[in-house]
């Protein structure tokens, strides 16, 4: 396993003594090299703030790619699997016990226990089932079973009649497979079934049925890793992230939400992103606490899904504060003279993608980001008191570049050539 550097911060706030020690992953706010659940061995990844340690946990993506590929290695050895290994999109291994094995035929079953660290949310502790069923037909089949949600209407990033297996998950669970596949020279078929029985009940206490997914969970993740969301934890390091670019002489800012701002940045618009800070929802404390730093300007990068708030003055993205997204694209609509069944359309609209997908077809799309764009413009500057300059890019993965504040592609033409 590849070692990890390791970085120690200290930091000091208003006249309290309050020292946290953070340890940095790739410029995140944590360190993993190895998890294993509760049934495994001792659990030695974490994030440290305030000297509390808060443990990260694994996703349901990662249980049913595990799952799936301890069963496909059973079905191909006949061989019993107690641990199996996966990577995830992170670069980070999991060890994972493996449960409840069932031989059939010409299948295997297993299961792992879902563990979401030190941020528990309804899904902690399921068990996350696949049955691994050899085909005479080449390629891997993967499919939704009991308590997995079936997707009923357009919109997400699953097919309308599919199961709600996220593109990351598919995308593990195949890779994970198909190597199994080749190391034992396996050149048919197989079918892969993932399923929660405790899906269907857990699902009730979610907003699956609002997306239009009905009858189960949804197989998420799009790092693998779940990172402890304590509040105060997160902003804390987002300020010790600042200090650090502070320190270095960095007087321009360049900020994501999360991994989509990163990877769109770096892939899309070509920018150094080695030297950025992550806000995760809490913009409002970010420009205050650039204004208190002294920075120069700073431009934040976004999905369409977090940045729209923003244009409503919203300043903590969590939507559980918040969930203004579709409204604040049908309003700027029918002021702009939309009718308000096209309005009523919008903000019925599952996501920011769904809604825009209307606002281009109605030929509004480019007049209502103008009107988001000023009016983030605003909030951003109203909030700093015109201390720095800011700046926002809005982007979605399906149409690209939405809009920028008047700022931004001076703060992006800043930050490209910053050398």
């Amino acid at each position: 396993m590849r070692k990890i550097k390791q970085s120690l911060v200290l930091f000091v706030y208003s006249t309290s003594a309050i020292v946290a020690e953070v340890l940095l992953f790739n410029g995140n706010n944590y360190h993993m090299k190895n998890v294993t659940n509760r049934e495994g061995a001792v659990v030695k990844e974490f994030q440290v703030v305030n000297g509390r340690k808060l443990r990260c946990g694994y996703t349901t993506g990662s249980c049913a790619a595990a799952a799936a590929k301890a069963a496909t290695i059973m079905l191909l050895t006949n061989a019993d699997v107690d641990i199996i290994t996966i990577n995830t999109p992170k670069g980070v291994l999991l060890n994972l016990v493996v449960k409840e094995i069932l031989r059939e035929q010409d299948s295997v079953t297993c299961a792992i226990r879902k563990d979401a660290g030190d941020d528990y949310d309804d899904t902690n502790g399921v068990l996350i089932y696949a049955k691994v069923k050899k085909t005479p037909e080449t390629g891997i089949t993967i499919l939704g079973g009991i308590g997995v949600g079936k997707v009923t209407k357009p919109g997400l990033s699953c097919q309308v009649g599919g199961p709600a297996i996220n593109p990351t998950p598919l995308k593990m669970i195949s890779t994970e497979v198909s190597g199994v596949c080749e190391k034992y020279h396996y050149s048919a078929g197989l079918e892969i079934t993932i399923s929660i029985p405790e899906g269907a009940e857990i699902a009730k206490k979610t907003f699956n049925p609002r997306l239009g997914i009905v009858g189960g969970l949804s197989i998420l993740g799009t790092s693998g890793i779940v990172e402890p969301m304590s509040e105060t934890a997160l902003i804390k390091t987002m300020q010790v992230e600042m200090d650090v670019q502070k320190s270095k002489g960095n007087n321009n800012l360049l900020v994501f939400f999360g991994n989509y701002g990163e990877d769109y940045a770096r892939d899309i618009l070509g920018l150094d992103i080695s030297e950025h800070i992550t806000c995760s929802n809490f913009v409002g404390e970010l420009l205050d606490y650039a204004v208190y730093c002294g920075f120069t300007s700073l431009v934040l990068i976004g999905h369409s899904g977090k940045l729209v708030k923003l244009a409503q003055g919203v300043m903590n993205t969590h939507s559980k504060y918040a969930d203004c997204r579709t409204e604040a694209l049908a309003l700027n609509a029918m002021f702009l003279g939309a009718d308000p069944s096209i309005g009523r359309e919008i903000a019925d609209a599952l996501t920011t993608d769904e809604a825009i997908k209307v606002l281009n077809r109605e030929k509004l799309l480019e007049p209502v980001m103008n009107n988001i764009m000023e009016r983030i413009d605003y909030y951003m500057q109203h909030r700093v008191h015109n201390k720095l300059k800011t700046g926002a890019v809005m982007f979605s993965n399906v149409y690209g570049v939405l809009g920028l504040t008047k700022d931004a592609q001076q703060l992006i033409n800043l930050l490209k050539h910053k050398d």
